[in-house]
């Protein structure tokens, strides 16, 4: 295997090099200033996010694995209580239901969108009334069906928490009204752990809503369980969001239409050549909505056999070409979940979806060049 990858799967170091100075000028400001816990420059992220996302509140924490323990927690969930979701997912997506002593249900994925399958959930709601919250997963960038989210809400009396740690920018149609995605549930989060569309330079993450309770539940449970120092009204979370994670991420969002653009180029571009080249690959096609159904945070390609998936994975990585698995294991067959009962074929979508398919390099400062070596290399295999 090369030392180094030729054409890595996500490069940090590139946007770096374009932002470098903005970033370097706001950290010394924000150390300059004293203040790195909370304070002003979160309050500002706060603000500005909420007024590009279209939403009353947002609530900065830690990281997005918080962010989802925090905001389901804020939901109400009971212990006992049963919450719907993906199996096709990370791992946090689940492991927020368990650590509020709640019971995961998953629902098998939609074959083409790979996002949860809406007309499963709906099954499950009609016969356990049980099930108090559904968490969606806007998975890999792609918005879940917000008109069908809502009529689950509205006919079954269910909470909604949007994980939409992927898809930051991402839109849906919300009757006649373009929403992003995060914003139409009773709560959304979000991850800017490096690797996202829009990410920090360590772990970070954000809450949000439109409910002021919600929004007021969230702040004191990420500081505490408190809405002034040393006053404690539940017990909560030290799930701060930094000071300079917030002064980086208001340099970058300033930036995240045009990465977003540029990321819809280059999945363009992808199955332009996948097209000409008619190779076995089902590739996710870029389709003209007038809005941002999908603003590609990863771009999955799915093969026939997981046996051609392993082949050009190897050829790619002796290429020195970066891929990575989305998600190897689903979450119902995972060793920790082995009480909950689920056995393998009892969601083969996820299942076939988690031996077939194979994530090609996607970041903003990818060139076309370097698209076209990466299909000409799988080319070689197929």
């Amino acid at each position: 295997m090369p030392e180094k990858m030729q054409i890595p799967l996500f490069d940090l170091t590139r946007q770096y090099a374009q932002l470098r100075n903005e970033v370097l000028e706001v950290v010394d400001e924000v150390l300059s200033d004293g203040r790195v816990i909370l304070g002003p420059w979160v309050e500002r992220f706060e603000r500005e996010l909420a007024s590009y996302l279209g939403v009353k509140h947002v609530v900065g924490v830690a990281n997005g694995s918080d962010a989802l323990v925090i905001a389901l927690q804020s939901l109400g969930i009971q212990p006992g209580e049963k919450v719907v979701t993906t199996p096709y997912t990370f791992f946090a997506t689940a492991s927020c239901i368990v650590r509020n002593n709640a019971i995961p249900v998953f629902v098998d994925v939609d074959a083409n969108t790979y996002n949860i399958d809406l007309n499963q959930v709906e099954r499950i709601l009609k016969n356990d009334p049980s099930v108090k919250v559904v968490i969606p997963v806007h998975l890999f960038g792609r918005t879940v069906e917000p008109n069908e989210l809502i009529y689950l809400k509205e006919r079954y009396g269910v909470k909604i928490l949007e994980d939409a740690a992927q898809s930051i920018g991402s839109e849906g149609k919300l009757q006649e009204r373009i929403v992003k995605s995060g914003t139409f549930g009773d709560v959304g989060i979000f991850s800017f752990f490096p690797t996202k569309n829009l990410g920090a330079y360590g772990d970070a993450g954000a809450i949000v809503t439109n409910d002021d309770e919600i929004a007021q539940t969230c702040r004191m449970l990420r500081q505490h369980g408190a809405k002034e120092k040393y006053f404690h009204e539940m017990v909560g979370y030290n799930s701060r969001l930094d000071s300079i994670h917030a002064a980086i991420l208001l340099v970058k969002l300033k930036h995240l239409d045009n990465w977003t653009a540029r990321r819809i180029e280059i999945a363009k571009k992808y199955g332009e050549l996948f097209e000409k080249l008619k190779l076995p690959i089902k590739y996710p096609k870029v389709e003209e909505k007038g809005y941002r159904y999908h603003v590609f945070h990863q771009y999955v390609v799915e093969f026939e056999t997981n046996e051609q998936r392993e082949r050009v994975r190897k050829h790619l990585t002796q290429s020195g070409i970066g891929t990575a698995l989305y998600y190897p294991l689903p979450l119902h067959l995972q060793k920790c979940f082995a009480h909950l009962g689920y056995k393998e074929g009892d969601l083969p979508i996820s299942e076939r979806l988690s031996k077939t398919t194979l994530a090609l390099p996607i970041f903003p400062e990818l060139t076309d060049e370097e698209i076209e070596t990466v299909v000409k290399t799988i080319s070689e295999v197929l």
